[in-house]
């Protein structure tokens, strides 16, 4: 992994508006994608699905059913955004909101329109890293728009396949209860995702405990930021949902706010995961290293003992080495034992048993065969 890879992904706020911009400035992002536009209009008996090409003709398909869903993938044109603010009567701060891509989550009023933000999780197709995608709801009397960035995949193809369904519930109930379904199937799709990276700290965890060269640090590193982006993600959603489930709101039935304190629920499930991945994240960091100093302690320990096991023995050489001749006898300060007939291999067995002196004592002590 190069070292650009490595870096921490800090997460930037690009905003298109310079600063002291009257608000509700409607600036997307140029590089984003054309608005591509679906409607599902559906009653109790009917359902009616298109592919549409201008926002009037999304608009002209509300009222023919019960409920309208009218989802825009693609924030790229600001023309077809304030259209939908014009047709739609949607308030400007929260088309704002809508192109700026880097909301927190949240639940705001504007007039008889309630305006949710939220971030949908999705990951590479590999499924190795993750990201977030800001979703924006917007919840009418009989219609519902979402926004989204237009990444491909998305976490509502079962809530469109529960609306083709004839004998569903879901098709008798107004657009609130569209609402909570799409809520519900966002915060739903963090569990799969929360379960891969749990596979892959199990992983790391068998690895760290490997003798092995493989790159743990790095991948631990890539969890690590992989959870933060989820927990910046999940966090503002917890108020949100408290929100939806705890205050009256003119668009939201009684009914409908049950099932809301349900979604609550989960959120406050997936918050409890993820910081819970984030503490095992941490320790097996804190393992690695710990397991990494006792490797490097225990090679220096081998080489100390080797090296501890040669002084004595380099001592004598280094002695012999000096080559001091007697000379008969005339130099009886000198060397004599270089005349001596055994005097080679005595040398050698005073080392051995210097050697094996040492050994006895260190394994007494378990300084080694000992752990």
């Amino acid at each position: 992994m190069s070292r650009k890879s490595r870096r921490r992904r800090v997460p930037k706020i690009v905003r298109r508006t310079e600063p002291g911009t009257s608000p509700g400035m409607i600036a997307p992002d140029p590089s984003q994608p054309k608005p591509e536009i679906q409607v599902i209009a559906y009653g109790p008996a009917n359902l009616v699905e298109a592919d549409v090409s201008s926002v009037a003709e999304a608009r002209a398909l509300v009222g023919q059913q019960a409920v309208t869903w009218v989802n825009v993938e693609g924030l790229g044109d600001v023309r077809t955004i304030e259209q939908f603010g014009e047709q739609f009567g949607l308030h400007r701060l929260a088309l704002e909101d809508t192109v700026n891509l880097h909301q927190r989550a949240k639940v705001e009023t504007y007039g008889e329109v309630l305006f949710v933000v939220l971030r949908m999780v999705n990951c590479d197709e590999e499924g190795a890293r993750c990201g977030t995608e800001q979703v924006s709801l917007f919840v009418g009397p009989n219609w519902l728009l979402s926004f989204q960035e237009g990444r491909p995949g998305d976490s509502f193809s079962r809530v469109r396949n529960r609306l083709r369904e004839v004998t569903g519930k879901m098709r008798s109930l107004g657009s609130d209860y569209l609402a909570y379904a799409l809520v519900d199937a966002v915060i739903d799709n963090y569990y799969p995702v929360l379960e891969v990276y749990a596979e892959r700290l199990d992983d790391l965890e068998e690895w760290i405990m490997e003798p092995v060269g493989r790159r743990v640090m790095d991948k631990l590193h890539e969890v690590k930021a992989d959870l933060l982006t989820l927990r910046r993600a999940i966090w503002p959603l917890r108020d949100a949902m408290a929100f939806l489930a705890r205050e009256d709101n003119p668009r939201i039935t009684e009914n409908t706010q049950l099932y809301l304190r349900d979604c609550y629920d989960h959120v406050v499930q997936v918050v409890e995961l993820i910081e819970t991945y984030r503490e095992l994240t941490a320790d097996l960091r804190d393992l690695y290293m710990s397991s990494l100093s006792n490797r490097i302690n225990e090679t220096m320990r081998i080489l100390t003992i080797f090296s501890t096991f040669f002084i004595p023995l380099t001592f004598i050489v280094g002695i012999y080495g000096m080559n001091f001749d007697w000379e008969g006898g005339a130099k009886p300060l000198n060397m004599p034992e270089l005349h001596w007939r055994y005097g080679y291999p005595t040398v050698w067995v005073a080392m051995l048993a210097s050697a094996a002196v040492m050994l006895v004592y260190f394994y007494r002590r378990g300084w080694i065969l000992r752990s």
